[in-house]
């Protein structure tokens, strides 16, 4: 049985050196102008390029549709190895929601410059993340949860950095941390396929390959730290070694 669907099917019934900068608060302050500005980007750049280019589809849609139907919060983990795995993850949720979603960023990376910041701030609401100079107001952990409390959900690459290709590092201790202060929301494992190969790092234009997008069900992990991580790595290994399935 085919349990592969295609992107829009999900939504049709639902309508360098680090730099040190003050913290931003961690709850978004977004504009009206700025949510519409990512729904048009989406609309009108992101979509298509995923689905007519890159032929992105899902399995395991129905875990996601129950989360985008009941208007679920929700931290959605997955691999990481491209620029286009945000993207990907994002497109597959309402326009109207996008606003709520709050991919977790690297600050140094992503707030290198007033241009970068304001991109990645307007058209995919990045919550930035330092990863030096950590300070009581602005440690990742209690940035989440500010972002968790306020009603929003997460989206997190619990490996750290982007990977090479399909080869998964191991994860690190945040989303343990998150999880253990965070035990009433869900997360929900995710592996992306192909994307690390369309648009690997040090590259710009993403090449034409089969993407997707692989889901498995909401999961609260408990026990130690380690054993979160042990948990939650091998929900989303366990995607990737499903075998395609025959039409």
């Amino acid at each position: 049985m085919n349990h592969s669907i295609n992107v829009f099917g999900l939504l049709e019934p639902y309508g360098r050196a680090a730099i040190v900068r003050p913290a931003q608060p961690a709850v978004s302050t977004r504009s009206r102008a700025a949510n519409w500005a990512q729904m048009f980007f989406f609309a009108l750049l992101v979509r298509p390029l995923l689905l007519f280019v890159l032929g992105l589809r899902v399995r395991g849609g129905a875990q996601l549709r129950a989360i985008i139907r009941n208007r679920e919060q929700v931290i959605l983990i997955a691999n990481h190895s491209s620029h286009l795995d945000t993207l990907a993850l994002l497109s597959l949720f309402p326009l109207t929601q996008l606003r709520h979603l709050r991919p977790v960023a690297a600050a140094d990376y992503f707030e290198q410059n007033w241009l970068i910041a304001w991109l990645s701030r307007t058209f995919f609401n990045i919550l930035p993340i330092p990863r030096a100079h950590l300070t009581p107001s602005n440690h990742p952990v209690a940035r989440m949860k500010a972002v968790l409390a306020a009603g929003d959900s997460l989206i997190l690459f619990p490996e750290g950095t982007r990977g090479c290709h399909e080869q998964m590092q191991h994860f690190r201790t945040g989303i343990a941390h998150l999880a253990q202060e965070a035990p009433d929301v869900p997360i929900l494992p995710a592996y992306l396929v192909n994307l690390g190969r369309s648009l690997p790092k040090g590259e710009f234009i993403p090449v034409p390959l089969f993407a997707e997008a692989r889901f498995g069900l909401p999961l609260r992990p408990q026990g130690t730290r380690a054993e979160i991580i042990a948990q939650l790595e091998a929900a989303v290994r366990a995607l990737q070694k499903q075998q395609e399935e025959l039409p």
